[in-house]
């Protein structure tokens, strides 16, 4: 076999979008770090020419789940980064990228399975999304089970789901995404109080219970505070 050296010229190939997804996700932060975390978090891939036809998801409609490999649109980086530091790890601890799922991938490719809801001929709807608004998607691939599960599996990293926070609730703020989620047709409040028991904050930062913080999920503004440690409060759910 051939082996490849560092004389040889760099390959390069040209990846275009399959696809773009609308989500309910408007900027990086607060979003799930791993698919199905969220699982009132919905969307729609919107294929694009030649894809939309109904000829390139014939057959999906027997699929509940698919894989997406997508990029990391704004977080792409011309210098590849050999370490980084997961979240998992509090931030402060550095391991090589290749045994995270860290967005600052060497071509920024990531991936995600996702529950297929509904097919349309240019159309997939999506649940369990960990996706920006506006991701492109470089491919969709079915979820094999006997292929994809694998019981005997292991990462020592990352064993078991990050533990949750207690997430309270203002009653005005409740009432607001309860009438703001009727409005869109989402489960907005079930989408707030999965998102956040993730604790999106930075693991470095110890907030105190003065700081404010917010997020853009579909087109409200939700904003939190920390009143203690372990806890997080909804104060408002208003307009974007």
């Amino acid at each position: 076999m051939a082996r490849i050296s560092a004389d040889d010229p760099p390959m390069s190939h040209t990846v275009t979008p399959v696809g773009f997804v609308r989500a309910c996700f408007k900027e990086k932060f607060a979003i799930p770090r791993q698919p199905h975390l969220a699982p009132a978090a919905r969307g729609v891939l919107e294929l694009v020419p030649p894809f939309d036809s109904g000829e390139a998801v014939q057959g999906l409609e027997q699929v509940s789940h698919v894989w997406l490999l997508f990029l990391f649109h704004q977080a792409l980086e011309e210098k590849p980064r050999l370490k980084v530091r997961p979240p998992r790890l509090g931030g402060n601890q550095s391991v090589g990228v290749f045994s995270t799922r860290a967005t600052h991938r060497p071509n920024g490719i990531g991936q995600s399975v996702v529950t297929l809801e509904r097919v349309e001929p240019g159309r997939l709807w999506l649940s369990g999304i960990d996706l920006l608004d506006g991701t492109p998607v470089i491919d969709i691939k079915p979820y094999v089970p006997y292929a994809d599960s694998l019981p005997a599996a292991r990462n020592d990293l990352a064993s078991a789901a990050p533990a949750l926070i207690e997430v309270h609730w203002q009653a005005s703020a409740r009432l607001q995404a309860h009438t703001h989620g009727e409005r869109l047709g989402e489960p907005l409040e079930a989408l707030i109080e999965q998102c956040l028991a993730q604790d999106p904050r930075p693991a470095y930062q110890q907030p105190t219970p003065e700081r404010r913080y917010g997020v853009r999920l579909w087109d409200v503004e939700v904003k939190w505070h920390y009143p203690q440690a372990g806890i997080i409060c909804v104060l408002q759910v208003l307009d974007a």
